[in-house]
């Protein structure tokens, strides 16, 4: 089993699922942002390299929040073209480009992929039960096909933006480097078994997951009550700039003793009594 964290642009973590080995990420990442029980507006998610999956993208546009992944080997990525019949409209970009999108299965598929992205929203369907029903059949089921072509259209923007907005390119390594900090803390905070889950039993794995979350959030809440009392000091809030508080965050965990405090006090001795003599 896998643990598939969502967290919150700065620190948060908001949801959390057990995944198999063999589950869809791009269902555990979608369910996620459709139902993180909060009243937070979802309008971009970020994910690592192996997130940037075709099918999520457009699934991710239908739902109509911008899948952020973190581009690896960007120099091989393909390039699909606006439109056919213009070949030589993007001289620079030719050596990435390939065919144009196929509008016409968009076209004829758009009211079924409207459909399925309802039941996913609307949560009448689960992301997994669907993409598991577009791919169980040997042919590729229509509507997934349309799907792709969406999700085709939409990395091939993410890519020309990417590639000319450095803000954006900041903005996911930033928001990518929020979760890899989460894993670090976790391996703290979840300390016991070597924050191994040590159960087979799926009741057991949810708990401790459940358990995990609390102890985040009364992480992040300590922490956040800590550095509010920094800042109400005056001589900090004079020397903070405006860049020094763009990097606060309340993700902090060096100060996290999980084992308790041990208080050393060399100038006393173990009361313990002598050995009895051992007769010769």
């Amino acid at each position: 089993m896998l643990i598939y964290w969502h967290v919150e642009r700065k620190s948060m973590a908001i949801h959390s699922q057990l995944i198999n080995c063999s589950a869809s990420e791009v269902a555990a990442m979608i369910e996620g942002a459709m139902r993180h029980g909060t009243t937070m507006e979802v309008e971009g998610n970020y994910v690592d390299s192996h997130g940037q999956s075709e099918i999520g993208f457009g699934v991710t546009r239908l739902l109509g929040f911008d899948l952020l992944p973190r581009i690896k080997r960007i120099n091989v990525a393909r390039l699909y073209r606006p439109a056919a019949g213009e070949p030589d409209a993007y001289p620079r970009l030719g050596p990435a480009m390939t065919r144009p999108i196929r509008w016409d299965i968009v076209s004829e598929q758009y009211d079924q992929m409207i459909k399925y992205a309802t039941a996913i929203r609307a949560g009448t369907a689960s992301t997994e039960a669907i993409l598991r029903r577009f791919t169980k059949a040997n042919a590729i089921h229509p509507t997934y096909q349309a799907m792709i072509e969406v999700g085709r259209a939409q990395k091939t923007i993410l890519i020309a933006r990417y590639l000319r907005n450095r803000d954006l390119q900041r903005e996911i390594n930033e928001g990518l480097n929020v979760v890899e900090s989460w894993n670090r803390a976790n391996s703290v905070i979840f300390y016991g078994k070597g924050g191994d889950i040590a159960t087979n039993r799926r009741d057991e794995q949810e708990l401790s997951v459940l358990c995990l979350r609390v102890l985040q959030a009364a992480l992040v809440y300590v922490n956040t009550l800590m550095v509010q009392d920094i800042l109400y000091d005056d001589d900090w809030a004079t020397a903070l700039t405006d860049v020094d508080r763009r990097g606060l965050t309340p993700l902090f965990w060096t100060h996290v003793s999980p084992y308790g405090e041990v208080r050393l006090d060399m100038s006393r001795r173990l009361e313990l009594g002598r050995p009895p003599s051992v007769p010769a």
